[in-house]
C-alpha cells in the first residue's frame, strides 16, 4: 500500500494491453495536404519466434501494431485509399508509468509515458526532427501527436486511441 498522500506508479504496460481503435490526421504544412488514417492497433505481450509466448521469457515488452487504412493524396495528386500499417516494440524501462519504443529492427524512437516527465519526446531522423507528445484522456483513451519538422518534413500527426472493450488483445 503507498504512503498516504501518494498514488500506485501507473501501469503503461497493464493500460496499453489490448486492442484499441485508432482515429489520426495527417497534415503537410508545406503543401497543405490533409489525410486521415483509421484502424486498429494491438498491444500484445511480445512472442519468441515461434509465436510461442512463455513467462519466462515475457521481459514486459509490448508489441505494438497498427492496421487499417489510410486516405491521402498520391504524388500525382490523386486520391489514395488503401491498407497501411506499422509495428514498434514497446521494451520495460525499469519504471512502470513508462516504456521505450524501438523500430522493429531494434533501433530506439523514443520513451512513451504520461506523466508531466514521460509525456514528451523528441527523435531525431536524418534530417528532420519528431516532437512526439502523449495525453492521457481516460481509462479507455489517449492520443499522442507528432510534430515533424526540417528540411525534408514539415508535418502535423494526431492520433486518438479508444479502447475496444469486449475483444482479447
Amino acid at each position: 500500500m503507498p504512503a498516504p498522500g501518494t498514488a500506485p506508479e501507473f501501469d503503461l504496460r497493464g493500460y496499453l494491453l489490448g486492442s484499441w481503435g485508432v482515429a489520426r490526421t495527417l497534415l503537410d504544412r508545406a503543401t497543405g495536404t490533409r489525410g486521415t488514417f483509421t484502424g486498429v492497433v494491438r498491444f500484445t505481450p511480445l512472442t519468441r519466434a515461434d509465436g510461442t509466448t512463455n513467462n519466462q521469457d515475457d521481459d514486459g515488452g509490448l508489441r505494438f501494431r497498427e492496421e487499417g487504412t489510410i486516405a491521402w493524396p498520391s504524388f500525382s495528386g490523386e486520391p489514395f485509399t488503401g491498407p497501411a500499417s506499422r509495428e514498434y516494440l514497446l521494451r520495460p524501462t525499469g519504471a512502470r508509468a513508462t516504456m521505450d519504443m524501438f523500430f522493429p529492427d531494434g533501433r530506439p524512437f523514443h520513451r512513451m509515458g504520461f506523466g508531466p516527465n514521460s509525456n514528451h519526446a523528441q527523435h531525431w531522423c536524418d534530417p528532420d526532427t519528431y516532437q512526439v507528445g502523449y495525453t492521457l484522456i481516460g481509462p479507455d483513451d489517449f492520443r499522442y501527436r507528432w510534430d515533424v519538422t526540417g528540411p525534408a518534413k514539415d508535418q502535423l500527426i494526431e492520433s486518438v486511441l479508444h479502447r475496444i472493450t469486449g475483444t482479447p488483445a
